[in-house]
């Protein structure tokens, strides 16, 4: 009981009442306004420092926006899955269901606004920036839950400069599956299962990053429904049902195209090299970074990944609740133990948000200017890693 009753709301006093003044309506939203004014002021930011990298090597900054997973799709949006003009594999062999390996929600939020006016590219930044402020907003009211206004802000901040947060300003998913994650998880916390549901839902239809979030919030609905009676029990199970719909829906999707029950694994595993090994690479990529010599970005890889396990221990001992541990940690076990493309594992963590809420507590208890002073040497950082990656790198993020 004691673990459930973790995450079980606070009891916040209405800020709207009827015949409140508009001051008081408008201050409700005053720090949501403020997380989404940081937010988009680190990622201009992050975009500028990539400008300012990309121009001395001659790369095209709306190149650089659009690359790699980025050009998939694109080209999914315009022409479909089966459209995108030879899909190569691994071994740089016609590879016809290669597109299936990418989800479809956001190519196909970029179809809706490109069949609206808006060329693609424009399309897909858009996707991701709306997706970054509905995220922010999220991440705000998550870090609320841990003292106060101040904790969501910090939190925001160091999401939008973290390591490989560019993904953020690009044609990729990070933002739209954050943005969903972050308000299934305060569903979850706040007991609106409907709400969480629906999220995780579409999340699946995101990337396959969702099936930690379906087991979070499965279990959160099931453990919820055990406590009730009657027909809140049925409701309860039923969005537990639900949760899962969009990520097996698609597996099915393409285990039917291909013939195949593990279909979109089998596409993932020629087409890129991934696949679930339990870690194996990832130790041996450290052992080798530790006893031989290395690039400076895969010591940076690195370094992300142990703070990564450091944060998730620290959750822990902090006695967070267990559906932000549990999700912040099956993040980070999916990333570490996925093989594949050991380089990208910044990126792979960079939906484990929920690790830096640590870090965005022990900073909102300090002094302002300490706090700045951090949170902006963290801001720095991570947008110049992110940069790196993108113009001095010369692999796959």
């Amino acid at each position: 009981m004691l673990a459930f009753d973790l995450y079980r709301p606070r009891v916040r006093p209405a800020l709207t009442v009827v015949g409140a003044p508009p001051a008081a309506r408008f201050g409700r939203w005053t720090p949501y306004l403020r997380a989404v004014a940081a937010y988009l002021a680190v990622r201009v930011l992050g975009v500028a420092m990539l400008a300012v990298m990309a121009a001395p090597r001659d790369l095209p900054l709306l190149e650089r926006l659009s690359a790699w997973d980025g050009w998939w799709y694109l080209q999914i949006a315009e022409r479909n899955y089966g459209g995108v003009p030879e899909p190569l594999d691994a071994a740089g062999e016609l590879f016809p269901a290669a597109p299936m390996g990418f989800f479809p929600l956001y190519p196909g939020a970029m179809r809706v606004l490109g069949e609206l006016g808006l060329p693609l590219l424009a399309a897909g930044l858009v996707v991701s920036t709306g997706a970054g402020v509905v995220a922010a907003c999220g991440l705000q009211r998550i870090g609320e839950r841990f003292g106060g206004q101040r904790v969501g802000l910090v939190l925001v901040v160091l999401w939008a400069g973290a390591p490989m947060s560019i993904t953020q300003s690009m044609v990729y998913t990070e933002s739209l599956f954050v943005a969903l994650a972050a308000w299934s998880l305060v569903g979850v916390l706040e007991r609106r299962f409907g709400m969480a549901a629906v999220c995780t839902m579409f999340a699946g239809l995101t990337r396959s990053t969702a099936v930690v979030l379906v087991a979070v919030v499965v279990v959160a609905a099931v453990l919820a429904a055990t406590r009730g009676r009657g027909r809140d029990r049925w409701q309860l199970l039923g969005w537990a049902a639900i949760a899962p719909l969009g990520l097996a829906g698609y597996w099915g999707f393409v285990a039917a195209r291909t013939g195949s029950l593990t279909g979109w694994q089998d596409i993932e595993l020629r087409g890129w090299g991934v696949r679930w090994d339990w870690g194996r690479e990832a130790a041996e990529y450290t052992v080798r970074l530790l006893t031989r010599e290395g690039s400076r970005f895969e010591t940076l890889v690195l370094f992300v990944t142990v703070a990564a396990v450091i944060l998730g221990a620290v959750m822990i001992a902090r006695r967070m609740p267990w559906p932000l541990v549990a999700y912040g940690i099956g993040v980070a076990v999916l990333a570490i133990g996925t093989a594949g493309f050991p380089q990208m594992r910044g990126r792979f963590l960079l939906p484990a948000f929920v690790l830096l809420l640590p870090v965005a507590v022990g900073l909102a208890k300090r002094r302002p200017s300490t706090a700045v002073a951090v949170a902006a040497a963290f801001v720095l950082f991570g947008c110049w890693y992110s940069a790196y990656s993108l113009t001095a790198w010369q692999h796959g993020i």
